[in-house]
């Protein structure tokens, strides 16, 4: 069968490939065509657009490449159209897919599956209306969403299992690599690692970067190493790093947490993966106009919580500082806190103990991509 996927970012694109293996063994004649990224690529099939000239946040970064973003729409509707595919298979990336589902339930081109929903229970809960319509599945990854689509807005979904602690567990099965030889293979001195995690999106990393570079004298004892996103180039990164005691891996975030001490984490995904490999965390998230936003969060915002780590444990685990909450002073203070022999490290650790139990069942992508096959095979 002919499937159709559209991603929107490095953390879609990584799901998105591990799905696409996974429907390969169920259906050995699937053939992809898609909106996505690099590991997608490596798995085999046509890629139309890639997610870096696709992936625009925030409202002013929107707004300035909307003429880009509506090229993109059509041009992906009419590719859809052309190549009639089985499926469409949307990954997160809302303000996009949605739009991509309603065109395509309108024309009748294929079954529309939705992998990773959108978040609507966090903001825009009005596009429940537009999922119920343009939808044919969800398949969620995040256990709470069980409760608010099927109880709260009667939308049965499928909760399949959690991607991200899937790709954790497949990299902490086979790495085998040493503190002393991943500090050695990456030219770092062997000194405790706090690791930066400071987004995917250059508009993410350019606000969130270096307000966390500011805490690195704080802690003379360890060594700061930033990940580089895999979607972001060197040269980028070189205006914030360059003269500073800051060492970047670029493309090896899983090995940098692996043999992390801590850690400073730009919301998403990343708060999850952090937490999956056991790393007490600090998840910063700066924002233009940051009391603005602080007012908007507080008054606005569905939920208690942005990180995934709280929102699945359903409590505060790790400390969240976002937009006027992300001072100096808080981030070096709740660094401090959890740090060995701190008291709210061990805590933390406990809170993700609980995390894991929450997310429970394992095998994402296989469980997706078994219920996919069988619906369109009925």
């Amino acid at each position: 069968m002919k499937y159709y996927l559209v991603v929107g970012e490095a953390s879609g694109d990584l799901h998105a490939a591990h799905l696409m293996r996974e429907l390969k063994n169920v259906d050995p004649k699937a053939d992809f065509r898609f909106f996505g990224g690099d590991n997608m690529s490596e798995v085999g099939g046509t890629l139309v657009r890639h997610y870096r000239d696709t992936a625009y946040m925030g409202f002013f970064t929107v707004v300035t490449h909307l003429p880009s973003i509506l090229r993109n729409m059509a041009l992906c509707k009419e590719d859809i159209r052309q190549w009639r595919p089985d499926a469409v298979v949307l990954v997160d990336y809302p303000g996009f897919n949605l739009d991509i589902a309603k065109y395509v339930h309108a024309n009748k081109l294929a079954k529309v599956f939705y992998y990773i929903s959108p978040k609507i229970w966090a903001w825009k809960e009005h596009r429940i209306k537009n999922i119920k319509r343009d939808v044919d599945e969800l398949f969620s990854i995040l256990p709470f969403e069980v409760d608010f689509f099927e109880r709260k807005h009667h939308y049965p979904i499928h909760y399949v299992g959690n991607p991200t602690a899937d790709e954790v567990g497949d990299f902490k099965g086979k790495y085998d690599e040493t503190f002393l030889q991943f500090c050695q293979r990456n030219h770092l001195p062997e000194k405790p690692i706090v690791a930066l995690l400071a987004g995917s999106r250059k508009t993410e990393i350019k606000d969130n970067l270096p307000k966390m570079m500011r805490v690195m004298d704080y802690f003379p004892e360890c060594q700061f190493v930033l990940a580089g996103a895999p979607s972001i180039d060197d040269d980028f990164y070189t205006q914030f790093i360059s003269g500073t005691s800051l060492s970047m891996v670029h493309n090896d975030t899983f090995a940098l947490l692996a043999n992390a001490t801590a850690a400073l984490v730009t919301s998403g995904t990343a708060t999850l993966e952090t937490a999956l490999f056991n790393v007490p965390q600090v998840v910063c998230y700066a924002t233009p106009v940051p009391h603005f936003w602080g007012f908007l969060k507080r008054h606005l915002l569905k939920v208690k919580y942005i990180s995934l780590v709280n929102l699945i444990a359903d409590k505060e685990v790790v400390p969240e500082l976002v937009a006027d909450s992300f001072t100096h002073q808080r981030l070096v203070e709740e660094l401090g806190n959890i740090m060995p022999g701190k008291p709210g490290r061990e805590a933390m650790l406990e809170g993700y103990g609980r995390m894991r139990e929450a997310i429970g069942k394992l095998g994402a992508p296989s469980n997706a991509a078994r219920l996919m096959v069988s619906m369109l095979s009925q």
